[in-house]
């Protein structure tokens, strides 16, 4: 059933081309929203996050979906690295909490948070799948300490968002 979800999704995408509004230089939009990391739950606001350095706020459509399954786990191997570079991932979906709990520990591994995009945050960051309003893009953003999202990665495909969102927090360093 999972796989005929994603493959459903992924059909849609690939009749539109996926844009994403913010582009990079402009201040990030600050949320609070609830979350979960290890499958504990904890209220998360963006500027608080952002006090501690840099974040990277990654949206996926749909938690146990064998794209998103993946982009965490490749989340999840590269958090040292992440750390190492001084930043946060903190992944967003319109999952339900009880969702986002299982999926943080599974999934995730318990590496990094997990947080519920509402209607609103998913609006803010222009992340609907026109396809299917329900669902968010894939999209990351990487969010330098001021707030200004100096990376935009939008693309349905899991594969690169790690690696691109790694390059631009380890540019921030330099």
């Amino acid at each position: 059933m999972r796989q005929f979800v994603f493959a459903t999704i992924v059909a849609l995408l690939a009749a539109a081309p996926s844009t994403a509004a913010l582009e990079k230089g402009v201040r990030a939009p600050d949320f609070a929203t609830t979350g979960s990391l290890g499958g504990k739950e904890f209220k998360l606001q963006l500027k608080q996050q952002l006090k501690r350095g840099p974040v990277v706020l990654y949206f996926f459509p749909k938690a146990f979906t064998e794209g998103c399954t993946l982009e965490s786990r490749a989340f999840s191997q590269a958090m040292p690295e992440f750390k190492k570079a001084g930043a946060q991932v903190i992944g967003m979906s319109s999952d339900d909490l009880a969702t986002l709990k299982r999926f943080s520990k599974e999934e995730c591994r318990d590496a990094f948070p997990v947080a519920s995009a509402t209607p609103t945050i998913v609006k803010a960051y222009d992340v609907t799948l026109k396809a299917k309003p329900e669902l968010t893009k894939r999209t990351s953003y990487v969010i330098d300490r001021s707030g200004r999202i100096v990376m935009v990665h939008d693309d349905m495909k899991w594969s690169e968002h790690v690696t691109k969102s790694l390059a631009a927090v380890r540019a921030l360093k330099r």
